[in-house]
């Protein structure tokens, strides 16, 4: 069973079990299976750089060396930012209990882009009722949030469903890149001909 995620709302602890909603779920997925000429199976493989051989599944993988050529274990690299000062990794949400003391806007959260749905469901004997009673005044709740921990966390919200069901969002702020103003098309000024030059223009005599 996966470890549920705890969230500490009026001095209680709260256990909260995590369902990931995806497209397959909502909409459902559609498999599609090639197969040779007697209806066996196809594998998907990897041709080499020669151009002949063909590596299966399993047979490749991705390996690490320093500017000397030397290999290098996963252990040992150390996350730089770009003035290369080590990043200190983020701890995984679940290890320890998410306080629920900071709350975000409605344009707050609508001003990331959502990358991951979860649905809650408390443990049995939870004590979910003051938490509930907040939510449905329509109180979001945000926090960092990283998965399985990493380099850094995710921005989370958590907030009620019109269902009635607890729902976690995660996402990431929108970056939105100022390209310019519209620029508005010339008005050109109506520059009416004088009678002589209209005359000079519709020359009848020469039909």
């Amino acid at each position: 069973m996966a470890k549920p995620l705890v969230v500490e709302f009026g001095n209680e602890d709260i256990p909260l079990s995590l369902e990931k909603i995806d497209r397959t779920k909502l909409y459902g997925y559609v498999d599609t299976e090639v197969v040779d000429e007697s209806g066996k199976k196809c594998d998907l493989v990897t041709i080499a750089g020669d151009g002949q051989t063909l590596i299966s599944k399993g047979g490749t993988a991705l390996g690490y060396m320093s500017p000397d050529g030397q290999w290098r274990k996963k252990a040992d690299l150390v996350p730089v930012d770009i003035d290369g000062i080590p990043i200190i990794a983020v701890r995984s949400t679940f290890d320890s209990p998410v306080k629920l003391d900071k709350t975000a806007t409605v344009d707050e959260f609508l001003s990331h882009n959502i990358t991951s749905i979860y649905l809650l469901a408390p443990e049995e004997g939870a004590p979910l009722e003051p938490l509930m009673d907040e939510l449905k005044k329509g109180t979001i709740y945000s926090f960092p949030f990283s998965f399985r921990g990493g380099l850094e966390a995710h921005a989370g919200f958590l907030l009620l469903g019109s269902d009635g069901n607890l729902f976690l969002l995660v996402g990431v702020p929108t970056k939105l890149e100022f390209v310019g103003l519209n620029q508005p098309a010339p008005v050109v000024p109506d520059e009416t001909l004088p009678d002589e030059a209209e005359d000079d223009l519709l020359d009848f005599s020469l039909v």
